[in-house]
């Protein structure tokens, strides 16, 4: 009697790490990792989306080119008018942009420069550092921002007032050095995208905290600190509130010249929205001139995870 052994499949030569159990959804599906292509009805989204977005900007420019006759007409222009020259001079001239422009930019330009260098290194502490009490401390920081920064204005106010910077640009700039969105937003980042492995590396190679900040931290969190100082930038440039209490009219940033420029018993609104164009302005200049990395900051925070 002879014996036939039966062919089995070569299970033994299957790899382990591509099993999977039945049923099991597989990692490994088809078309992965390629690029997607968007539809028809993407592309008509996107437009619609991006038609809209524009529209307040566009009305800004129409009713800032036109009277203010012609502004609250019944049938109100769709197009550009040719007093856009005037009315942004008159605005200019009324509101004195010049001086609040440069305090806007003063302002913004210390809070958002702040911000970035605080809510970093804060950030690294929260995210890489072992001490005691580091939850707490982090539970704390979030729960400030449950609170309404309507309730802190009488103190907050009374303590500039002691300081001797009642009507000045310190009392808008100092409150507000550190946010505590901003830590949070970088201790999120920095505990995805900086491995312990290089702060032990660095440590290894006897570099101390400080270098560890300069030559690892820093890179790592570049795309992050790109979204984190453009929002900074715009809350500062638009923050109406504070500024608008703690200063006077004679020391006023944009947002506050450009309420004054409203505030008369009937405001002129093709001066008020050629002041409204003129704050618009450098806010899109910042973002043509930064606005490729603050992109490629969120995508990159984007797919950490």
């Amino acid at each position: 009697m002879t014996m036939t052994s039966t062919a089995k499949a070569p299970e033994a030569t299957v790899p382990s790490a591509r099993r999977r159990e039945p049923g099991r959804p597989s990692r490994f599906r088809p078309g992965a990792g390629k690029q997607l292509q968007g539809g028809p009805f993407a592309y008509i989204a996107l437009a619609v989306v991006g038609i809209g977005s524009l529209l307040p900007l566009y009305w800004t420019l129409v009713a800032a080119s036109h009277t203010q006759d012609e502004v609250l007409a019944t049938t109100p222009p769709f197009l550009p008018g040719g007093r856009l020259l005037h009315n942004l001079d008159a605005a200019w001239n009324q509101a004195h942009l010049g001086k609040a422009i440069v305090n806007s930019f003063v302002v913004a330009g210390c809070i958002t420069a702040a911000t970035l260098f605080f809510c970093t290194l804060a950030g690294y502490a929260f995210a890489k550092m072992r001490f005691r009490g580091r939850g707490a401390l982090m539970t704390g920081v979030i729960a400030t921002l449950t609170i309404p920064p309507q309730l802190s204005v009488v103190p907050l106010f009374m303590m500039m007032s002691d300081i001797g910077w009642g009507g000045q640009l310190e009392s808008v700039i100092f409150p507000t050095l550190v946010s505590a969105f901003g830590v949070f937003f970088m201790r999120q980042y920095l505990s995805e995208a900086l491995p312990y492995e290089l702060v032990e590396a660095a440590k290894i190679d006897g570099a101390n905290n400080f270098r560890i900040v300069l030559s690892v931290v820093l890179p790592v969190a570049r795309p992050a600190m790109m979204v984190l100082g453009m929002l900074t930038f715009v809350q500062a440039w638009n923050d109406f509130f504070w500024p608008y209490l703690a200063l006077n009219q004679q020391n006023p940033t944009l947002q506050v010249a450009l309420g004054q420029l409203s505030a008369s018993y009937t405001p002129d609104q093709s001066i008020v929205m050629a002041g409204a164009l003129i704050s618009t302005l450098p806010l899109l200049v910042v973002f043509v001139i930064f606005g490729k990395q603050i992109v490629g900051g969120i995508m990159s925070g984007a797919v950490k995870g």
